[in-house]
């Protein structure tokens, strides 16, 4: 990787970069000579729905129109008019909004539609309506008003679905747990053409590794025709966001993994993933993309219980110090200048942090928080693509949690493919604890590696648990205690797996760490 990064995106580089869109027409609600009702050669709903990002009196609901959706969509080249409804039963006899929007060319004729003016704290239906056709029906909720003190929230959290690498088995298991919402952290798609993993391959990519609009919109795609990812978008809210693979493996703001790549020639790049990105997410307006640049860092909270911080470690932080594999520290790992977040986050990120009157203060991020050594003996090595190639950054948020004595802070974290439970400490004292979720496929049917548990517990003492099964974590809050369940499949290769909770913690009010329950 080159070691000298570009970190503000100048206006020659943003103009050759970004891609010509019509931003505005995405949110549109009537378009001139937007086709009303057209011809499809098959359902157009093929990619189901989903809704996202909660508010107290609404939340956003998606859905992408394609009755061919692998070959492009199958889509005319003109915008549609989409209607949709919420309703507060499942069968539609009391609809409370209503609407039409478009699904116009620009973006994918993917819709994205902000409802409002609903009732907090409660659950409704929706779905949408084109050419006669009607989409499969979604479920979402609204929150509960800032001021309520909750007494019980669940949530899961996942990451990493390699669809080349097995079955999406814990979806299915997912969606019959009783959740408030989904956290997806990461890695929702692969990049790559698979051809390394070809011996392990269980479902085929389509084509080589994608670097065209046209390839990232195939991609998304080809893994929400999954029906099990598609069930559990339709049945719960969720809060998504991307790690490396949604665009590039380990890539830093302006920087490919590969060597040689012109900064701006890899901002034309991420301009088209982010795009893809958004185009089949449920994310608002203030998500939309402006060629190379997407603000993703969001907060929600859930009453006065818990308040979601939601991080983008890829847009904004500088290069990965001494290679971005795993390697000994160096001094570029304790260089005050280097940022995982980038200035502008960071400074948002303490000051969410500070005005938090919440009982729990979650953050919903992508990389290994913890300094874990993965080299057995007197050698340390870490992994520079992790928060340990930021010592300094980390060091100023694990001291900013003590010194500010912020409310219960717990971090989670995706993109390693493996169950930690993980105390933080500053200093000598624990101020936080880290949950790390292994992934729903990537990897194939998990393993222990050469490096043994006993080994990785004894070098890592604030290690609690480690586990290489596949999965998910499910987490029930209430005011005095926070409970984390590792729920696995014991293989994603062939489907049909069990579920099994593999292991159960317990974090208490005003105690950091993870403690087995």
């Amino acid at each position: 990787m080159k070691t000298s990064p570009i970190y503000a995106v100048n206006r020659r580089q943003f103009s050759v970069a970004t891609i010509s869109l019509a931003a505005a027409s995405v949110w549109s609600s009537r378009a001139i000579g937007a086709l009303y009702r057209p011809k499809f050669s098959d359902n157009p709903f093929q990619l189901g729905v989903a809704s996202g990002d909660p508010s107290t009196d609404g939340f956003v609901i998606w859905s992408r129109l394609g009755p061919k959706p692998l070959e492009g969509g199958g889509m005319p080249d003109e915008p549609v008019e989409v209607r949709w409804e919420v309703a507060s039963d499942e069968q539609f006899q009391t609809v409370l909004k209503k609407g039409v929007t478009v699904a116009t060319p620009d973006w994918a004729h993917s819709v994205h539609v902000e409802v409002t003016g609903l009732e907090a704290d409660r659950w409704y239906f929706y779905r949408f309506q084109c050419a006669g056709e009607v989409s499969p029906t979604g479920r979402s909720r609204t929150l509960p008003n800032a001021e309520s003190e909750i007494d019980s929230l669940r949530f899961a959290f996942a990451s990493c679905q390699h669809f080349e690498a097995g079955y999406y088995t814990a979806y299915e298991h997912m969606a019959d747990e009783s959740l408030d919402f989904v956290v997806h952290l990461g890695d929702y798609i692969y990049e790559g053409s698979g051809e390394v993993e070809r011996k392990n391959r269980v479902r085929r990519h389509l084509g080589p590794e994608i670097e065209s609009l046209a390839d990232y919109r195939n991609r998304h795609a080809l893994y929400k025709s999954d029906q099990a990812l598609q069930t559990v978008h339709a049945r719960f809210p969720w809060l998504v966001t991307w790690d490396d693979h949604e665009v590039d493996n380990n890539y830093a703001n302006d920087i490919s993994e590969k060597v040689g790549v012109k900064a701006v020639d890899f901002l034309g790049r991420r301009a088209r993933a982010y795009q893809a990105y958004y185009e089949h997410m449920p994310l608002r307006r203030s998500s939309l993309p402006q060629g190379p640049l997407m603000q993703l860092y969001r907060g929600i909270s859930f009453g006065q219980l818990a308040n979601f911080l939601v991080l983008d470690t890829r847009q904004y932080r500088t290069d990965q110090p001494c290679g971005d594999k795993r390697a000994a520290s160096c001094d570029a790992t304790r260089d005050p200048k280097a940022t995982m977040l980038g200035d502008r986050q960071e400074r948002w990120l303490l000051n969410g942090l500070t005005a938090s009157a919440c009982r729990w203060n979650v953050l919903a991020q992508q990389v290994m928080m913890a300094p874990v050594d993965r080299e057995a003996g007197s050698e340390a090595k870490f992994s520079m693509d992790q928060w340990s190639g930021y010592e300094a950054n980390r060091e100023r948020l694990l001291r900013f949690v003590d010194e500010r004595k912020t409310n219960n802070l717990v971090v989670l974290t995706g993109d390693i493919h493996s169950n930690w439970a993980n105390d933080l400490f500053h200093g000598s004292k624990a101020v936080a604890t880290e949950f790390v979720g292994t992934s729903i496929s990537s990897g194939g049917d998990g393993r222990i590696g050469p490096l043994t548990l006993d080994t990785l517990l004894s070098e890592n003492p604030f290690v609690k648990f480690h586990n290489t099964e596949r999965g998910y974590v499910r987490c029930t809050l209430s005011p005095e205690s926070w409970q984390t369940d590792y729920q696995v499949v014991p293989y994603v290769t062939r489907p049909g797996a069990p579920l099994i909770t593999r292991a159960s913690f317990v974090t208490e009010n005003s105690r950091p760490g993870a403690q087995h329950a």
